[in-house]
């Protein structure tokens, strides 16, 4: 079976090369005397030609649009831009949609990192489901394509065979899965052994900035405000809608519009960030940090912190030590 590694104009170029060079060493890995190589990689484009990345670099590809059949799956790197350039809306990037709209009906798995996600939206693939992008593409996603179910933060989501990844490096994770879903468990376990990377993709969530959300919505900065001075003060979705002066409906409407969140999720977060703030901060012990972030006791601070951050309030204040170059 064939993952194909698609390849387009301005493309990230590490995500290109990378997905494929990960894909081959593992594939080789993965070879042995009683199992023959149990996929083919193939980069492909639209005209089989070379294409150019977004830093000017040449890459030879495989196959074109028209030569290669079908596939089993199909991972698109993402596109490179400054500042806040957008998914150019060239025949090309029609035709790369098309083909993977044509793809994903044949059976394949498809699959973008970051804001190569873009290119689902572009193909119809995103309306009705779940999925995310990187954290500073999240508005954009959803403006662009209303109809896509988008999460904020989240590291990785398939929903019916279209699997879409966080930052510009998730092709990693991406790689992992696929290699997870067509092969097996223990496959994707001995390539990320293999390639000294991580089995299981890492969350958005600890490296999105304090108050992002809410940068550019008086009425999410005003209900971020509200529960950050309740402080150790229980606050209940109902208390958050009176202090807004909205009635409940009206609070949950405007931060799913503004959000995706629930309200009892957007509480979880905005304390989530505020432990997180006093963990990089202070030396409070985590039954302290529990009580001044609003948690009614220790052992449910302890479980929305691992939810958020993918790792406990001791391991996040070390990996943020480390981080910064501070000795614990």
């Amino acid at each position: 079976m064939d993952i194909a590694v698609l390849g387009y104009e301005n493309c990230l170029g590490l995500g290109f090369i990378g997905a494929a060079d990960l894909l081959m060493l593992s594939r080789r890995m993965l070879k042995t005397k009683e199992r023959p190589s149990p996929y083919r990689v193939v980069t492909v484009s639209q005209s089989g030609a070379p294409i150019c990345d977004g830093s000017g670099r040449t890459h030879a590809v495989d196959e074109a649009f028209g030569t290669l059949d079908s596939c089993a799956a199909v991972i698109v790197p993402p596109f490179f831009c400054e500042g806040g350039n957008s998914l150019p809306p060239t025949p090309e990037i029609s035709a790369a949609a098309a083909w993977l709209r044509r793809q994903h009906a044949l059976g394949a798995i498809v699959a973008a990192a970051c804001n190569g996600v873009f290119l689902f939206g572009e193909a119809g693939l995103l309306d009705g489901r779940r999925c995310t992008t990187t954290w500073w593409r999240h508005d954009e996603l959803k403006a662009r394509y209303p109809r896509a179910d988008a999460a904020r933060g989240a590291s990785l989501i398939e929903d019916r065979r279209v699997v879409t990844a966080g930052g510009p490096l998730s092709w990693i994770d991406l790689s992992l899965h696929l290699i997870r879903a067509l092969v097996g468990d223990e496959a994707a376990k001995t390539a990320a052994d293999f390639t000294v990377v991580d089995a299981a993709p890492s969350t958005q969530t600890i490296y999105i900035p304090p108050g992002h959300v809410s940068a550019s919505n008086p009425f999410i900065l005003q209900a971020e405000h509200i529960v950050r001075q309740a402080g150790d003060s229980p606050l209940t979705s109902a208390q958050l809608a009176q202090a807004l002066g909205v009635s409940d409906r009206t609070l949950h409407r405007r931060l799913k519009e503004f959000t995706g969140e629930t309200p009892k999720s957007f509480l979880d977060r905005v304390r989530f960030e505020t432990a997180r703030m006093l963990l990089e901060t202070t030396q409070s012990s985590v039954k302290q940090l529990a009580s001044a972030s609003g948690y009614a006791d220790e052992t449910s601070f302890r479980r929305a912190f691992r939810r958020y951050a993918g790792m406990t309030p001791g391991a996040y204040r070390s990996w943020s030590l480390a981080r910064r170059g501070v000795k614990a």
